[in-house]
């Protein structure tokens, strides 16, 4: 993302929400009510009754920014004129006193927190700007020191304005005044932890400040709020603690009762921050620390049931903390006769929502399409296409494949990736132990869609413990723990991975980009890397690996890996002596990932994880492919038909979708949107991730509250709004300068991923989209399979394309984007590598391996300069209308079209007995055959000069006679001019080009 997103160009068009993360309604966005770039976001306004060399103002501002007195202000008259003459007496959080000249009566303007935004516009860098003395010696000399002014002329303050409606301070965001906190402790001399209830109306947003309103009512109180039946009630307690850190926070409800007996059960309550369900599905709990001097947001949730009757319940809540007395809260909930739909999710701003944080929706080990249910027969598992029989340690001994070179079918005989078993092997002083077990694994089935078994071993003086799962897709994950029975000294620990050489053609990862699979290279650990594994394999039979152990984290991508980088192993790893070794040798390819030499004490283990996945995935489908024109930007549906596409990407930025991942605030114009598509036999698809979220998000102030559950930990900065309302301790990512969208960095795994997974069942159900376009992905494999099972409960085909900009950078840690999510590629349909990926230098191996997707069971489009269409068109790629203006397939689709692409079989260069060859290595050939009626060659260069070809056909396998066809290379506009051909022809190429030639 950042500089390499694929799409978020606005073409002019704002709109949107605002009061977002406040408790207000969204409205319309009206214009700016000045220039904050030149002023700031915030002003007093105040009356100067009649002119005056200088009068003085004291503004109650009451800010939350550490320190005011370091920040400039702005004076402006009421013609809108900068005032020069200005003096600044006592500045701090409580006010400001200011002395200016008045030269007319009226009006002025008091900005104080203006800015300057430096670096690109979607990552900009806002600094506050600082004071400066332009007030003329003279004047200063007539208005006299401090001591003079209070005799001045004063200007009344009227009130408190922000730029718009969303930049505004909230209440919650007024801080009480020194003396305020004072009178609030000295009226409360010996609580360690001070709790303030609030409704869901006003988010606390202040965690190192008390807002005046706390100051002023003080602590305890009733929680009174209402709800509907069937309503997800959300509410706050704050927890302060001014004079010591309080640890171990706790809360318990009692049950609610109403006057007439009913009653709202204690296990409908739910505080977040005391932990819940993890994205993985697991049950986990937090412990919540309360720093001295810090203030911690609790939100609760108490789901009423849709039965419940209509009345006034009461109860208690109560907080207890290491070491204090606990303390109660009153809570009466009155809950109406009217009932919720939905739990009142139809509605962000009531953040009935959060319940899905908890949510379990997908989780399951169903089986999705195009897979199919795993086959256990004793020791050996099918999955599709794919084979894997189980060893004696509870490792891989065998992996075939059945998919066939064309990747479009299967064979009748299966292609082993494995030229022997899989060995983990311990050395020491007495020789090499072979990890073993004198039981086979017991294979037991969680589901049509996961299997999983359990192995003791032994290996010398380790004692192991295997434990295997195998999901449909092809993913393996071993956790293998190995411990030691007495101190032993180890020269190694090693992982070996034997594979067939017809199996090991090519290899990416590990710091190297996509080519043939290297006669010898070594690798080292470097946390500077974002590198724990490779793919290693041909184009129909392929294995990836990681090497990972049981404190895996997964790291932040794209443009932010070196603020959350991969996690060194520690068994792997082992202080930087471990690495991996790749090497041909006479009877396999093999992989040794060796640990080096180390000591074990008795009783101490190691986690030697593995992650493995065989591919491909899937086959894929041309035809499908080709049918299916995509349109990369919002706009007029009946001229994007026109244009020959039929499914409609829709960014971020745009009228329906305007703040980024957060699709929910414009679901009327989404809908209307949708729905007249759908009229047009046209689909759309939306971007939604969870890698950044919008500073729109409602729900932003509660998952401050979880610390860094959600939101990742960083240095802040950023945009304007998010260093005003924010906490501090956050990642700025992206920003839409247009309409003034800015966004945060979410941690790598998190309950977020619920709410995602449960807000794209929502925009399915509601809004009606057809799928998603992903942007770079934060997610991994878990969260993917729920989103193509939420989405395909409500689609018959739902769409779910990936963009990726190229990650191998030192910015990025030099992983390749296909070895970075690998493992979603079984539940997405189309890729779109993109920016920074070389369509110009790379050979054609990189092309396989790195971009088209095809070795996985994928196809795709190019993105950076519109790609090499030349090119692109061997693995059935071209540039996405609608991009830019140089991304225009429309005559390549007309061409498609003219030979009827969708009935043609595809047949890549890299078949064996692919029916059209060159006779050279730079110039390749892929074919697209109509058996008996047409086929149209694709041809294209990798030499560095014009060179000669004669094309080696197979007519047989087209269906066509040599003697009664022709070879037409039709005009193309900025592809090729028209050109005759005859069987035997020299055909001329030139360097990065090639031809498309229709043989009928």
């Amino acid at each position: 993302m950042g500089h390499r997103r694929s799409a978020w160009i606005i073409a002019g068009v704002l709109l949107g929400a605002s009061g977002l993360g406040h408790a207000q309604r969204p409205i319309t966005q009206q214009a700016l009510r000045w220039n904050a770039d030149a002023l700031g976001n915030h002003r007093y306004l105040v009356q100067v009754d009649k002119p005056a060399n200088a009068v003085r103002v004291l503004i109650p501002w009451r800010r939350r920014d550490a320190h005011p007195e370091q920040v400039a202000v702005i004076v402006t008259a009421p013609d809108g004129s900068v005032v020069p003459n200005v003096l600044r007496g006592r500045i701090d959080p409580a006010s400001g006193e200011l002395v200016f000249q008045a030269t007319q009566a009226g009006t002025y303007a008091i900005y104080y927190q203006p800015y300057v935004s430096k670096g690109r516009s979607n990552y900009p860098t806002v600094t506050y700007a600082t004071p400066s003395d332009t007030a003329d010696a003279a004047w200063k000399s007539r208005v006299g020191d401090a001591s003079r002014w209070s005799r001045l002329p004063q200007a009344t303050v009227l009130r408190y304005e922000a730029v718009d409606d969303f930049d505004a301070y909230t209440s919650m965001e007024r801080t009480a005044t020194a003396d305020e906190l004072q009178a609030l402790l000295a009226a409360h001399p010996t609580e360690g932890l001070l709790l303030f209830p609030e409704t869901r109306a006003n988010p606390i947003r202040m965690f190192d400040a008390l807002p005046e309103s706390w100051a002023k009512r003080g602590p305890g109180g009733a929680l009174s709020d209402t709800a509907q039946r069937g309503e997800y009630l959300s509410f706050q307690l704050g927890a302060w603690a001014p004079r010591a850190a309080v640890n171990d926070v706790r809360v318990s409800f009692s049950d609610l009762h109403a006057d007439d007996g009913a009653s709202l059960p204690a296990s409908a309550f739910t505080c977040f921050n005391l932990g819940g369900v993890g994205y993985d599905g697991h049950p986990f709990t937090a412990r919540v620390d309360v720093a001295q001097g810090r203030v911690q947001p609790l939100w609760m949730g108490l789901d009423v049931p849709l039965g419940a009757k209509a009345g006034l319940y009461r109860g208690r809540m109560t907080v207890t903390a290491e070491g204090l007395p606990p303390q109660s809260i009153p809570l009466a909930i009155k809950v109406g006769s009217g009932s919720a739909v939905a739990h009142g999710d139809d509605d962000p701003f009531k953040l009935t929502r959060l319940r899905w944080l908890n949510s379990t929706l997908a989780q399951d080990d169903a089986v999705v399409k195009p897979l199919t249910p795993i086959t256990v027969h004793g020791d050996t598992l099918g999955i599709l296409g794919r084979e894997i029989t189980l060893g004696v340690s509870g490792l891989p001994a065998r992996i075939s494949s059945r998919f066939d070179e064309r990747m479009t079918g299967f064979s009748k005989t299966s292609k082993a990736l494995l030229a022997a078993p899989i060995q983990l092997t311990v050395e020491d002083d007495a020789g090499r132990h072979v990890l073993t077990s004198a039981q086979r694994a017991q294979v037991q089935i969680d589901g049509p869609g996961k299997v999983h078994w359990q192995v003791a071993a032994n290996a010398g003086a380790l004692q192991g413990e295997v434990k295997g799962s195998l999901e449909a897709d092809g993913s393996m994950v071993f956790a293998i723990a190995l411990s030691a029975r007495q101190d032993v000294s180890l020269r190694d620990i090693r992982l070996s991975i034997p594979m067939e050489h017809a199996a090991a053609a090519y290899q990416l990862g590990l710091g190297r980009q996509g080519d043939r699979a290297p006669d010898d290279f070594s690798w080292k650990w470097n946390v500077e890397n974002n590198q724990d594994g490779a793919w290693i394999g041909s184009v129909n039979a392929g294995l990836e690996f990681h090497l990972r152990d049981e404190n895996y984290r997964r790291p932040l991508n794209t443009n932010f890996y070196h603020q959350q980088p991969l996690r060194m192993p520690v068994s792997w790893d082992n202080s930087g002596q471990g690495g991996i070794h790749l090497r041909s040798e006479a009877n396999d390819y093999r992989v040794d990932a060796f640990s080096g030499p180390r000591r074990m004490k008795a009783g101490e283990t190691l986690h030697y994880d593995l992650v493995m996945r065989v591919t491909p995935f899937k086959t894929i489908d041309p035809p499908k492919h080709f049918a299916e024109r995509f349109f990369h930007k919002y706009g007029d549906l009946d001229a994007i038909k026109a244009d020959g596409a039929d499914v409609v990407n829709i960014h971020h930025a745009t009228p329906i979708n305007p703040w980024i991942n957060y699709p929910f605030l414009e679901p009327a114009a989404m809908r209307e949107y949708i729905d007249a598509a759908h009229q047009r036999g046209m689909r759309v698809k939306i971007y939604d991730t969870v890698r950044e979220l919008s500073d729109r998000a409602p729900e932003l102030p509660m998952l401050e509250s979880l610390g860094h559950e959600v939101i990742s930990a960083g240095k802040g900065g950023g945009f304007s709004w998010l260093q005003e309302h924010l906490d501090g301790d956050y990642i700025a990512a992206w920003h839409v300068p247009e309409n003034r969208d800015a966004a945060v960095i979410n941690a790598g795994q998190s309950r977020w991923h619920n709410f995602y997974i449960e807000g794209l069942d929502w925009l399915a159900r509601n809004v009606g989209i057809d799928g998603l376009y992903l942007d770079d992905v934060a997610y991994d494999r878990t969260t993917m399979k729920r989103v193509r099972k939420v989405l395909q409960a409500h689609r018959a085909d739902p769409l779910i394309d990936l963009h990726s900009a190229s990650q191998f950078n030192p910015r990025d840690g030099y992983i390749n984007s296909a070895l970075l999510y690998m493992e979603l590629f079984p539940y997405i349909d189309r890729l779109w590598f993109g920016e920074e990926f070389d369509y110009q230098k790379t050979s054609p191996t990189y092309w396989l391996t790195e971009i088209s997707g095809i070795p996985y069971g994928l196809m795709g489009e190019m993105l950076q300069n519109d790609g090499n269409p030349w090119r692109g068109m061997l693995f059935g790629m071209t540039n996405r209308l609608g991009w830019s203006p140089g991304s225009d397939p429309r005559a390549l689709w007309k061409l498609w079209d003219s030979v009827g692409i969708e009935q043609a079989e595809m047949i890549g260069w890299w078949v064996h007995d692919t029916p059209v060859k060159t006779g050279r290595d730079d110039v390749l050939a892929t074919s697209y055959v109509r058996r008996g009626n047409k086929t149209l060659i694709a041809i294209a260069s990798w030499a560095p000069q014009t060179v000669d070809v004669r094309l080696a056909v197979d007519w047989k396998a087209l269906g066509l006679s040599p003697g009664r066809v022709s070879l037409t290379a039709p005009e193309i506009a900025g592809f090729q001019p028209r050109a005759s051909f005859k069987p035997g022809d020299v055909v001329s190429v030139e360097p990065g080009k090639g031809w498309l030639i229709v043989v009928e």
